[in-house]
């Protein structure tokens, strides 16, 4: 994940501020593996012994283009053609002897899944491995093109919205998105497949997705912010119905896991096993997929029983989840619980109650149980 830049401008920005998302010459020699891609049982204990390939970010074009450097275009935007190359470079290493092979990713990475899943499927297939069951895990990737709170100019890359800044993105990425979801649109339409809910009908491969219910990348490109100040009671309304949108779009969504915190990326968090969502955690509900995909290629079964996949929450706040991440006061550092973080946005815990029907008292009861 990263963001991405959409024209020379905030590209030239992009490389000073930020180079590491740019290019590959001062990345380090080695990293340490959390969450996912952590080698200890305790941290991972599902996929901790798989054979494990991080592929980091610097191509700025959520993982979608195929253009090289050139006397009009100072940038080469080839993300891709990245996951291709490295793919070839893979089958020489063991990937061609693999049963499964699980495509991962985070923020603008979990796009770039659901833009490149079927197109290695299909790279693997024609280099003659059909026997390699391709699929992906997209966390935290899945926008909503919705409407922002407040309408902003296509300025820089946080404060455009998302349709807009994807839009002028394809044309300077020359971005590359899957043939079948490309059918559904026009000409000129093809930013619609960067929307999770747009392009997942389309996809052959299977796709788990990850998403938090009140992710802070689409607050933040919406102009939600959520600072210092009491949240006004019309950004209050936004934000629950954020939640609802979201949960929307994810009820046909075959495998899935979508808490209602307020947060960021989880696959690579070491903390990713606290999380719950209906009592059960995200390495189990991904253990959960991993069985029901093996099943159904024997005998096409029913669901496993007692392994639950499709797990959304259903309560309608912001960290209305008791096991959400904690969260930290901007300013003083300090850890809030669900009331305290409440009261900071704002919320008139009287006016809610009522409005509830319920005593001021049962309704903070609820909250701080997570019901």
């Amino acid at each position: 994940g990263g963001w991405y830049c959409f024209n020379r401008e905030n590209c030239d920005t992009r490389y000073d501020t930020m180079r590491r998302l740019m290019s590959s010459r001062e990345w380090p020699a080695t990293r340490v593996g959390t969450g996912i891609l952590s080698s200890q049982p305790e941290e991972n204990p599902h996929w901790w012994n798989a054979n494990m390939v991080f592929i980091p970010y610097c191509s700025s074009d959520v993982w979608s283009g195929a253009s090289s450097k050139s006397e009009k275009n100072e940038y080469a935007f080839m993300g891709a053609l990245i996951i291709q190359e490295v793919i070839k470079e893979l089958v020489g290493k063991g990937l061609s002897t693999a049963k499964v092979l699980l495509l991962a990713g985070s923020s603008a990475g979990g796009t770039g899944v659901l833009l490149n899943v079927d197109r290695v499927a299909e790279q693997l297939e024609e280099m003659g491995y059909q026997g390699i069951q391709v699929r992906g895990l997209a966390d935290s990737g899945w926008f909503l093109d919705n409407k922002q709170y407040r309408r902003t100019d296509c300025i820089d890359t946080i404060t455009c919205a998302p349709t807009e800044a994807i839009r002028r993105g394809i044309r300077y990425w020359k971005g590359l998105v899957p043939e079948r979801c490309k059918l559904q649109f026009k000409e000129g339409e093809e930013w619609n497949c960067f929307f999770g809910y747009k392009i997942y009908p389309t996809l052959r491969c299977p796709v788990f997705v990850v998403q938090w219910l009140f992710d802070e990348a689409q607050l933040t490109v919406d102009n939600v912010h959520l600072t210092g100040q009491p949240v006004q009671e019309g950004q209050w309304l936004y934000i629950q119905n954020l939640g609802r949108e979201l949960r929307n779009t994810l009820k046909d969504v075959t495998a899935s896991f979508a808490p209602a915190c307020l947060s960021h990326e989880i696959i690579t968090r070491n903390h990713w096993t606290d999380i719950q969502v209906k009592g059960t955690s995200l390495p189990r509900a991904l253990h959960c997929w991993d069985r029901s995909l093996h099943e159904s290629n024997k005998n096409g079964k029913a669901p496993l029983k007692g392994c639950p996949i499709h797990l959304i929450d259903s309560c309608p706040w912001p960290h209305c989840n008791p096991s959400c991440p904690t969260i930290r006061d901007q300013f003083t550092g300090q850890e809030m619980n669900v009331i305290q973080f409440l009261m900071h946005m704002g919320f008139d815990v009287q006016k809610m109650a009522q409005q509830q029907g319920l005593e001021p008292s049962k309704l903070l009861g609820m909250l701080s149980s997570g019901n």
